[in-house]
């Protein structure tokens, strides 16, 4: 039961390492064995593997009367499963895909207030939601505009700067 145990526990610390140093498995080969295995070799598998292997068995030998062999049967069987669900969930988060970046064009025809008051020959400060999170930029405008008015964006002149006009009601 010692070495079941002994190696769940590697496994565990295989998970652990797995959580910084994952792809070294994959990129000892330069990537060869990509076309093979296609990521069952891959740590969080291999440990996976490891530790459902060992906490199985010693689980089967420890609590039945079953010998040796069956609590190594036993732990194949759970461990190529939980290598499994690992290799799978895996698979999942890779092609998991996200928004596209928010780019400084995508600023104009957006709707805001004014922050900071903006003078006809400076800048004031509006805040705009931009993919859902409020952005606070430096304005321009032709015209002065007023605290607390509600601006549209007109032109991106820089990352941190865009061009307004007052909305008219």
């Amino acid at each position: 039961m010692t070495w079941f145990l002994g190696l769940g526990i590697a496994g565990i610390v295989l998970l652990v390492l797995s959580l910084v140093f994952d792809g070294v498995l994959e990129g000892a080969f330069g990537g060869t064995l990509d076309v093979l295995f296609d990521g069952l070799l891959s740590l969080p598998v291999v440990a996976g593997f490891l530790s459902m292997f060992g906490f199985s068995g010693a689980i089967v030998l420890g609590g039945t009367v079953l010998g040796a062999s069956a609590a190594t049967g036993v732990g194949i069987v759970t461990g190529v499963a939980a290598g499994w669900l690992a290799w799978k969930f895996s698979r999942a988060l890779m092609r998991d895909q996200t928004d596209a970046t928010p780019r400084q064009e995508d600023l104009v025809g957006t709707a805001g207030s004014v922050v900071t008051a903006i003078p006809a020959d400076g800048y004031g400060e509006v805040l705009l939601r931009l993919a859902g999170h409020p952005v606070k930029l430096a304005a321009r405008s032709a015209v002065p505009v007023a605290r607390g008015a509600e601006i549209w964006v007109e032109a991106s002149l820089s990352s941190t700067s865009v061009a307004v006009r007052p909305v008219e009601r």
